[in-house]
């Protein structure tokens, strides 16, 4: 595999350990500007609306431009936002600057995964996908824990200021590994054009089934805490490595979807939803243990990362006309199931379902994911097929364009 997806590793490290270290932070920054939790938690949902906003925008606007001289822009943007994050006077500057830290998050995966996959063979693209995502897991495993203890002891500000560090240090790689290249013809339609790329149902479903299959991880993994304290018995001390186990699972099931879905990127989809499926259904069986609970975690994590490659491949040659937005638009699709998978098992809380329901309501939206996959495979089997009286090379062009650009 080509070196310069340790540049795109470095930087995904980088925007992993920014997007989550703030759940461990809450406490430390509510007390410092003197606001409440609740309040302190707006901070994530500025980052994810950063996120939302920024993944689609920015690929759009930047279509035309060199993809290595937008990923070093896009990772300047980070270092701006994370450093005017450690250096606000206040909640509300603070706000603003992690929804700034949010916009570039979307548009460097998605235009990283295009850059990714044009270095390596055809047959190695979605491991290439993992690879990059692999900064992602690992931030998880490292990253976070190492940044929660930083601001533990030096303040949560030297946090954001060292996250800044790796960002510079992202630049740099990119700047010593991405190969030079040069504005990119097939974007010459403009902003209308590449969101037209974004139109066709193939392109929506494949974005559906990521809402659909990452809103049934985080449904539960939103409430995985109090799961493993409330019902498996563990001391809250214990829940850091816990959620280091989850990690260590994520990192294995990404570089296994990665390798599996380059033999078989459906197969791959549909046997990583349906594992994400009876993994959430065993949940409250295994929550009634310690060693079950550890082994759920993990296991939630292997599941859910298992489709992460194939899902962005898929979106990716289903917009074969404009993969850089299509990509980013699939990063805000995930985003968008971080909150609503979050919001759907806090339904089942509150409807007084018990600590371990929203696990089955993952299991609920995973079966989901599973449909919407399985109704996006008839579509393009459908499209696939030859009209009757026509043959069938008057269908081929478009469908073959989408899978071997």
């Amino acid at each position: 595999m080509p070196l310069a997806l340790l540049a795109l590793a470095v930087g995904a490290f980088g925007i992993g350990t920014t997007e989550f270290v703030m759940m461990g932070l809450l406490p430390d920054v509510a007390d410092d500007l003197h606001i409440s939790i609740p309040s302190a938690g707006h901070l994530v949902s500025a980052y994810a609306l950063g996120v939302v906003i920024g993944a689609p925008l920015l690929a759009a606007v930047t279509a035309r431009m060199s993809r290595r001289t937008v990923l070093m822009a896009l990772m300047a943007l980070f270092v701006v936002g994370n450093a005017l994050s450690a250096f606000a006077p206040g909640n509300g500057s603070l706000l603003a600057a992690r929804f700034l830290s949010g916009l570039p998050h979307g548009a460097f995966f998605g235009v990283g995964a295009v850059v990714a996959t044009s270095m390596v063979p055809p047959q190695r693209k979605a491991r290439s996908v993992s690879l990059m995502f692999l900064g992602l897991t690992v931030a998880n495993v490292a990253g976070v824990p190492a940044a929660t203890l930083m601001g533990q002891h030096f303040g949560w500000r030297a946090t954001f200021l060292a996250v800044s560090a790796i960002g510079l240090a992202a630049i740099a790689s990119l700047a010593l590994l991405i190969p030079r290249d040069r504005g990119h013809a097939a974007s010459s339609t403009g902003l209308r054009g590449e969101l037209a790329a974004l139109t066709s149902l193939p392109v929506w479903l494949a974005l559906g089934t990521t809402v659909a299959g990452f809103s049934a991880l985080f449904a539960a993994y939103s409430y995985v805490t109090p799961m493993l304290t409330d019902t498996a018995g563990f001391a809250q001390t214990d829940v850091t490595l816990l959620l280091a186990l989850f990690g260590v699972g994520a990192t294995a099931g990404n570089l296994l979807g990665g390798r599996l879905a380059d033999r078989s990127l459906r197969g791959t989809l549909f046997g990583g939803l349906a594992a994400l499926a009876v993994v959430l259904v065993l949940f409250p069986l295994l929550m009634r243990a310690e060693w079950g609970a550890s082994l759920a975690v993990t296991l939630l994590g292997m599941a859910a990362f298992v489709t992460g490659s194939p899902l962005q491949l898929m979106v990716m040659e289903k917009a074969a006309a404009a993969p850089s937005l299509a990509s980013s638009a699939n990063q805000a699709a995930f985003n968008l199931a971080n909150a609503g998978g979050a919001w759907i098992g806090g339904l089942t809380l509150a409807a007084g379902f018990g600590t371990t329901s929203p696990a089955l309501a993952g299991a609920a939206l995973a079966v989901l994911g599973l449909g919407v996959a399985s109704v996006a495979h008839a579509v393009d089997r459908r499209r696939a097929a030859p009209a009757p009286g026509r043959v069938i090379t008057a269908h081929l062009p478009e469908e073959s364009g989408a899978l071997h650009r």
